[in-house]
């Protein structure tokens, strides 16, 4: 019996010793935005850093397919990312925001200092290399006019709302640095890529950058002669990522099989017939991103719930990588066919790859830490419908009786969880809690049919979903149901809100920027055009908006509450969580509301984001009781 109980307290001694942190879980290095050089001897790639005293900084790493080195290509003391291959391998060129704003740098491929291409007073937000690497095309916003400088410095700087300060198509040329405005008037500019030709730009962008309404943008030919810009298609849903095909006869785009919510489907547009094709229909997934690999044949990554699968479409489907117990998460395949990819696991933390070897060991650190892995299962819910969730049980808890649990949810609506590193499922995994995390219906990842089937919805069949995964894992005696907590970020925080004001099953609460009032938000958030999809419009379906808002139900509320909210948040903005904080007060419901200065929807400070962490973790920890370790 002594050595049983010695052996037990030498486990949990090593568990402590490897326990997670706030700061390991913070300190996460991720690569992203692989490019191969022409040659396919070298891949760029951006590396985001850990946030410092400021957010997150950005660098420029290159591998050398050969040797196998991987090196740093920029390291200032501002950001570098987005690095493009000139089309004779000689140039790298990058963003950086080492002047004023982001703008284009170039940087020889031989080594030297990088040289700074444009510096508009406006931001660069992309760019193209031409063809034949003269010219650089890239988008910007025009400059401030001299009365508007002067104004701005005097502070007589009264905004007009919706006066719209529209991205522009520009050109650069790469030897003069003499930069010329290709269009003008009201078109706003979100992508672009060059025709074989170039003489021409294939672009999208709308000519109605103030109206919020879906189904604005359309995916058109800007003549570079004259700026002349000729409608090729609008298509029917949200759309992203146009890539001409090598010789120019047809555009590849990601968009939605329908009206939305979400880009989903390939589709193929021959410029001659312009009549649009879907190339995955079939395989009814999420495209995540996708290359051209020749005239007709694409590699195309998908999201298939907690997996992701890299494949060819356009012609006889083949895999391109075969492992399959981690997510890529991006990729990049050389003119020689050599696949380059960062993957990474809930448990395993993101690195670049090439084969089958991985070529990074960015984050070693965090490797070296008592990672949990999930459990990856299905129940059924309600009505029959099959759920996907991962379930983390917590460290060092006893696996034959029922344990405090936590269910996370996602943002979105159309997001989804996936298998990959999530430092607040970690963290309180670590601290014994059990973590469960559910695709409900809504989620992205399982099929356009289950992507639409919480329109207009919301806290109906997906709230189900939820109290369904909840009650699986009591019968199944992996949760205490008297220790059960809820939170989310987003439209997970929403979920969270919604939870407390249906049921006092919950013992504590954490909500990050969710949504109290439905019917405001519509009206003080920056976009609503994708609520819009969900909803209608407040003015013409108050009813609607009202039976989702949790806010209609605070009296109901009786859940111990903790509110995160970033101040300059404009997705969700600060308004709603302050509507749901006063609503608990007054009725005497434990709440507390932290603002965060200077944060958008999603933390980005170094101090700010280790706090919320903290402060998640106590509050568990408050009203569940310390998970038996």
């Amino acid at each position: 019996m002594r050595s049983f109980i010695a052996a037990i307290l030498l486990v949990s001694g090593l568990h402590a010793a490897n326990r997670l942190t706030i700061d390991q879980a913070i300190d996460i290095r991720e690569p992203s935005d692989l490019q191969f050089s022409p040659d396919g001897k070298r891949l760029a790639l951006t590396v985001q850093e850990p946030p410092a005293a400021k957010p997150a900084q950005r660098h420029i790493w290159v591998y050398d397919t050969g040797s196998r080195d991987l090196r740093q290509w920029t390291n200032s003391t501002k950001s570098e990312y987005s690095p493009r291959w000139s089309p004779d391998g000689r140039t790298l060129a990058f963003l950086s925001d080492r002047g004023e704003g982001d703008q284009i740098w170039l940087l020889p491929a031989s080594g030297g200092e990088a040289m700074e291409l444009t510096s508009a007073r406006t931001s660069v937000t992309s760019f193209r290399w031409s063809p034949d690497g003269k010219r650089i095309a890239f988008l910007a916003a025009d400059p401030r006019t001299a009365e508007e400088e002067r104004k701005q410095k005097e502070q007589d700087d009264a905004r007009v709302i919706d006066a719209p300060h529209p991205a522009r198509i520009w050109t650069v040329d790469v030897a003069t640095k003499a930069v010329r405005r290709i269009t003008g008037g009201a078109w706003h500019w979100r992508d672009l890529a060059w025709m074989p030709g170039g003489t021409r730009i294939l672009a999208s962008g709308t000519d109605r950058p103030a109206d919020e309404h879906r189904g604005l943008e359309r995916i058109c030919s800007v003549s570079l002669e004259d700026g002349a810009v000729t409608e090729v298609l609008t298509p029917k849903g949200p759309f992203q990522r146009i890539q001409v095909s090598p010789n120019g006869s047809a555009v590849a785009f990601v968009s939605s099989p329908g009206d939305g919510p979400a880009a989903q489907d390939l589709f193929l547009l021959p410029l001659d017939t312009r009549v649009p094709r879907n190339l995955t229909a079939s395989r009814d997934r999420p495209v995540a991103n996708f290359q051209w690999l020749g005239e007709t044949e694409l590699a195309v990554l998908f999201r298939d719930g907690f997996r992701t699968a890299l494949e060819t479409a356009g012609g006889p489907p083949r895999k391109l990588v075969t492992e399959d117990s981690l997510q890529i998460s991006a990729f990049a395949v050389s003119p020689q066919g050599a696949v380059a990819y960062v993957a990474e696991s809930a448990s395993v933390p993101p690195e670049l790859w090439a084969g089958s070897k991985p070529a990074s060991h960015f984050n070693e650190a965090l490797a070296k830490a008592d990672l949990q892995r999930p459990e990856f299962y299905r129940y059924k819910s309600f009505d029959g419908t099959p759920i996907e969730a991962a379930l983390f049980r917590g460290a060092g808890a006893n696996p034959a009786g029922p344990q405090p649990l936590v269910a996370l949810i996602h943002g979105g609506p159309a997001g989804l969880w996936s298998n990959h590193f999530d430092a607040l499922t970690q963290l309180l995994a670590a601290r014994g809690y059990s973590v469960f995390q559910p695709n409900i219906r809504g989620s992205m990842g399982y099929g356009q049919k289950f992507l639409e089937s919480n329109r207009g919805d919301w806290g109906g069949g997906d709230f189900k979903d939820v109290m369904a995964g909840v009650d699986d894992l009591i019968a199944r005696k992996i949760a205490d149901p008297n220790r059960i907590a809820i939170a989310g970020w987003s439209y997970g925080g929403y979920m969270a809100e919604w939870a407390i004001t249906q049921t006092g099953r919950f013992k504590a609460a954490i909500s990050g920027a969710g949504m109290a009032d439905l019917a405001t938000e519509f009206g003080t958030e920056a976009r609503p055009e994708g609520d819009e999809w969900y909803y209608g419009t407040p003015y013409e379906n108050l009813a609607g908006f009202l039976k989702s808002s949790p806010i209609v139900f605070i009296k109901n509320a009786k859940t111990p509450t903790l509110i995160l909210q970033g101040e300059a948040d404009t997705t969700d903005p600060l308004s709603q969580s302050q509507m749901l904080y006063r609503g608990l007060k007054r009725y005497n419901v434990p709440v507390q509301f932290v603002v965060y200065p200077r944060e958008p929807h999603g933390l980005r400070e170094r101090k700010h984001i280790a706090d919320r962490y903290q402060r998640s973790l106590d509050w568990i920890a408050r009203y569940l009781g310390p998970a038996a370790m």
